[in-house]
């Protein structure tokens, strides 16, 4: 298939091309490249989808990768209305994977346009480029933060989400209220699905086993906060990416509602842990204790996600398989590849 693949340079979109064209289909990665966090990590995950850094800084074309025949790159904002139409002219996707968006919760509360801009007119872009180019299936990105302050567990899809308690959570309801207002008017597929905590290799600086791990190193203290009263459906990467295979390269969609075009999905590990477990089990891998600092909980975070998967499981055999001590200590051996000293 010919597969268009939004944030390409992020962390889960890096991942999700690099297995895309491992399996034979023709992706086309788009990102925009900001500062939300250090760049050269960005480029880092270009460069290992063969992307040269010094052509994506000089030129506004599509970039041929030099390692990935079937890979190529284009810098760009979804914002771009002009623009983003004539890419999907171009090249003529069968499916769309939206992984692009302004991340993190905390940022929300310091920059709240940036997620209307990226969240909200970005993602209308890609719905109306959908309609009108004939794209077969669109995938996207929701997240857990949209069950907000829902106190019953495990989250089930069905779940009231009507409070949630950060501007990127309410960007996020509202990517799967516009999806599923598309999908009925006319007739386009739509995949959405609630990620929960995904972690790995090549994972962002601003989540907390990579801030952890740093400040770990380095000596410095770590922040802990709601005095680790916590609990995370830490979910390793490659179970997100097998997942997400599953869904991108099923044709059809599930068959017990064929009238259905939309669908909503948590895609998580299924398994809770504990903040304080979480930092433990990473002390013991790094082979260091970390110097903890207790603070009271930041706005806009809850006290527990935990994903209810059977219905992924039932569609599509997800099944998620790899335990929290092997996802972190596959982490640490390549962040210390990464940043070696």
């Amino acid at each position: 298939m010919k597969i268009l693949v939004t944030g390409a340079a992020g962390f889960i979109g890096f991942h999700l091309s690099k297995k895309l064209v491992g399996r034979g289909h023709e992706v086309i990665g788009l990102d925009n490249l900001n500062d939300y966090y250090d760049p050269d990590l960005k480029y880092a995950r270009l460069g290992e989808l063969g992307i040269d850094r010094q052509k994506i800084d000089n030129t506004a074309e599509s970039i041929q990768s030099m390692t990935h025949p079937l890979f190529g790159f284009i810098r760009m904002d979804l914002e771009d209305q002009g623009t983003l139409p004539l890419i999907f002219k171009k090249y003529h996707f069968d499916v769309v994977c939206n992984l692009a968006a302004q991340a993190g919760v905390r940022y929300s509360l310091e920059n709240p346009k940036a997620y209307i801009d990226s969240n909200i007119v970005g993602f209308l872009n890609l719905l109306e480029c959908c309609r009108n180019h004939g794209v077969e299936h669109l995938v996207y990105a929701s997240s857990s933060s949209v069950y907000g302050l829902n106190e019953e567990v495990p989250f089930q899809v069905a779940h009231p989400v009507d409070r949630p308690i950060s501007l990127y959570a309410a960007s996020k309801r509202s990517n799967e209220l516009m999806a599923y207002t598309y999908s009925h008017l006319f007739g386009i597929r739509t995949t959405g699905l609630r990620f929960f905590t995904v972690y790995g290799p090549w994972g962002r600086p601003d989540m907390a086993l990579f801030l952890f791990t740093d400040a770990i190193l380095k000596d410095r203290p770590i922040k802990v906060f709601n005095n680790g009263e916590q609990e995370r459906d830490f979910t390793y990467i490659d179970d997100i990416i097998d997942g997400m295979v599953r869904i991108v390269e099923d044709a059809h969609g599930p068959d017990y509602d064929p009238q259905q075009r939309h669908h909503l999905y948590n895609i998580g590990n299924g398994k809770p842990v504990g903040l304080l477990e979480f930092i433990g089990t990473l002390e013991s891998i790094l082979g260091k204790k970390a110097k903890r600092q207790m603070a009271p909980r930041q706005a806009g975070d809850v006290d527990r996600t935990w994903a209810d998967t059977a219905p992924l499981e039932r569609d599509y055999g997800y099944r998620p398989d790899t335990p929290i001590e092997k996802g972190v200590r596959e982490f640490v051996r390549w962040y210390r590849s990464f940043y070696p000293g």
